[in-house]
């Protein structure tokens, strides 16, 4: 089973992630400059953060623990929690539909498995799902899973009117890093390549969430962590 997080003393730096049009973008709130990064591999663009300091936590924007049947705790509640935002966060699929790469297949499988198929857009995600979840089971890192949008409407007290990809939701989502300490310039320098603007706003609210795991203000949907198969467990920090 993956090790639940302990909170951290002393002043450790998080990194948030987000999957993007190159591969990754990841956020570190360092103190007095907020730093980007970008690489093709999740494990890259930890090891390019880890070139300016060691991580306490590392806070993703991907599923992390697959389901062998049905729908995952975490997913359900944080769909719930989410309210007008809940179509922001799929279902996640059983792992043999993600290992399959035909798409028409691997429906099949998952409704086999759960009685629901999934969107292509879903199954577009299988890539950095698999990536992810070899990473996880290759041990030596304890990775949260987030969800930007449950980050987003917890800092503002509700689930977020504005979508992300929205002029109005970009600026929303940018106070709200801002007014929580996680300032993003409008020069990041070369990075973050292609990064979209969602993409970085997504990976600062995954580094918010990771600062709250650190210092022990997180919680986790559900509380305790679902254990699922090969040894891992489902949660959704916030």
């Amino acid at each position: 089973m993956s090790p639940r997080p302990e909170p951290v003393e002393g002043p450790h730096r998080v990194l948030g992630v987000d999957g993007c049009p190159d591969g990754w973008v990841a956020v570190a709130p360092d103190p007095g400059r907020t730093r980007v990064y970008t690489a093709p591999t999740l494990a890259a663009v930890i090891a390019r953060a880890e070139q300016d300091g060691p991580l306490a936590h590392v806070g993703v924007d991907i599923p992390i623990g697959l389901p062998g049947s049905g729908p995952r705790q975490a997913d359900l509640l944080a769909r719930e929690r989410l309210g007008r935002r809940r179509s922001s966060l799929f279902l996640t699929p059983v792992r043999e539909a993600l290992e399959t790469p035909d798409y028409a297949e691997a429906v099949t499988l998952n409704r086999a498995r759960t009685g629901q198929g999934f969107s292509r857009q879903a199954f577009g995600l299988r890539t950095k799902v698999l990536e992810v979840d070899a990473l996880v089971r290759a041990g030596g890192r304890v990775l949260l899973e987030v969800h930007p949008e449950l980050s987003f409407a917890t800092l503002a007290g509700a689930p977020l009117a504005a979508g992300k990809k929205t002029w109005a939701g970009a600026v929303e989502r940018r106070r709200l890093l801002a007014a929580a300490g996680i300032v993003l310039d409008a020069d990041l320098g070369p990075d973050p390549g292609r990064a979209g603007v969602d993409d970085v706003l997504d990976a600062g609210a995954a580094a918010w969430t990771a600062l709250r795991v650190r210092d022990g203000r997180a919680t986790c949907l559900p509380d305790p962590p679902e254990p699922l198969p090969h040894g891992l467990t489902g949660a959704i920090w916030v």
